[in-house]
């Protein structure tokens, strides 16, 4: 069917995945730590589980992530990004399932720049009439 090790970088805004998928069991290692012990809440996990779900390859692959940058959230949009692309090496035939629910897209969504002259992006200094 595959390769030995099938390899798909992953990005949500700051975050970068390097995300590896290898024939086993099932279990996903995020930096050394069972995703169970590096994300907290529930929807972190669905999230990252999506596209092995949505290709019932759950318990076909074991996933080995390398993950910095930004926050859980967009860790874990990234790593849901890599492991998609990773199973598009495994078999071709994941693509429309993939594409159609979104998971190859990266997401352009970026931290706006603080512009010159505003405390944020765009918050302005307090106005006074006098």
């Amino acid at each position: 069917m595959t390769k030995d090790r099938l390899y798909g970088t992953g990005r949500r805004k700051k975050s970068v995945a390097r995300v590896y998928l290898v024939p086993g069991t099932g279990k996903i290692t995020v930096n050394k730590r069972d995703i169970d012990a590096y994300f907290g809440l529930e929807t972190l996990k669905v999230i990252v589980r999506q596209p092995l779900v949505l290709t019932e390859t759950l318990g076909k692959f074991d996933v080995l992530v390398n993950v910095r940058g930004g926050g859980y959230t967009g860790q874990a949009g990234a790593i849901r990004h890599g492991v998609s692309r990773a199973l598009l090496q495994a078999d071709g035939d994941f693509r429309p399932a993939l594409k159609k629910a979104g998971f190859l897209t990266r997401d352009p969504r970026m931290k706006e720049r603080k512009k010159p002259g505003l405390k944020s992006a765009r918050r302005a200094p307090q106005f006074s009439k006098r």
